[in-house]
């Protein structure tokens, strides 16, 4: 019994003191890609396209988990509390990254602390669209019938806070008029009630917004970038429409905890990065109306959150919105 028990306190021991799996071993076992809005989303669409890759560049399963819920902190959360082995990735976005912690005073994450954002994958303008029941072609029209109709109509939002709801906010304080927020539970809620003209306006993501306007359901008025976009040449931005100052933007990336060894880092970074060269992966993303960008390196990915950061605290402190 003495020997046995000596045997295996030597076996715990070895164990114990045994080096963590190397990077060239990652991964050996499924990855979780975390998605923190609901499935059949945008961001789930993306979030499974970027799975899909990387499954199979690393060789590897990875299970799209949608953990949605508190303008993506429940699954910013989730992904914040777990392992810091690469068995656990997760899709951000501007507004978790950056809006979310300038709007709320109580956080269960911190993204400074609490993640490493890995790749910017997309970068993607909102177009303004109303219902053909609103007599305007054009955003000046637009803005003269609502100063003759203030408070009736109406624009939608994924909820409270996200960048389609402060995309409207600041429209309406630029062009000086009186339009009612109303925030769904998602994008797609909002969109039903549009296409049916419960609301009549909304800023809508690219993905989303093509289709319905292609197919003449809704109207776009204006894009929100600086330029135009290819995929509507025609459509002017809000900012040669008059106000200059519009620029508005969703960035979507892929985050890792903050405490995720540097050569698993880089050989996850290394993926996204070939996926972000690839022209079938990019293709597919400009199908769904997500523009895809070029690898950047991390002083780069932290130099355009930085900026977009600031940006957006000049924004929130212009509209003096907060939601504690």
């Amino acid at each position: 019994m003495r020997r046995a028990s000596a045997f295996i306190v030597a076996l715990i021991t070895l164990l114990a003191a045994a080096p963590p799996a190397r990077a060239a071993d990652y991964p050996t076992r499924p990855i979780r890609l975390i998605v923190p809005y609901a499935a059949g989303g945008p961001t789930d669409v993306l979030g499974r396209l970027v799975g899909e890759y990387l499954g199979r560049d690393l060789k590897q399963v990875v299970v799209v988990e949608n953990k949605a819920g508190a303008q993506g902190a429940i699954g910013a959360e989730a992904a914040a509390r777990s392992d810091p082995d690469g068995y656990t990735l997760f899709v951000t976005a501007a507004s978790i990254f950056v809006l979310n912690p300038l709007l709320y005073k109580k956080l269960p994450y911190d993204p400074a602390k609490d993640f490493r954002l890995l790749a910017v994958v997309t970068d993607s303008p909102m177009i303004m669209e109303v219902h053909p029941s609103v007599p305007a072609k054009t955003i000046a029209e637009f803005v003269a019938y609502a100063r003759q109709n203030p408070g009736k109509l109406n624009f939608g939002s994924a909820g409270t806070g996200g960048t389609v709801h402060l995309a409207g906010e600041m429209f309406k304080q630029m062009a000086g008029v009186d339009l009612v927020h109303v925030p769904y539970k998602g994008a797609g809620p909002a969109l039903t009630d549009l296409l049916s003209g419960n609301i009549q306006l909304m800023f809508d993501t690219l993905g989303t917004a093509l289709p319905p306007v292609r197919s003449g359901m809704l109207r776009a008025l204006g894009v929100s970038s600086t330029e135009r976009i290819a995929d509507l040449p025609d459509l002017p931005t809000i900012a040669e429409s008059g106000y200059p100052d519009y620029s508005v933007s969703v960035w979507y990336g892929i985050a890792a905890p903050s405490k995720l060894p540097d050569d698993v880092a880089d050989k996850v970074k290394a993926s996204l990065d070939r996926a972000l060269n690839d022209e079938a992966f990019r293709a597919s993303l400009v199908k769904i109306g997500f523009p895809p960008l070029r690898p950047k390196s991390q002083a780069e990915i932290d130099t355009f959150v930085n900026a977009d950061r600031a940006r957006w605290a000049q924004v929130v402190m212009t509209l003096n919105i907060s939601l504690d």
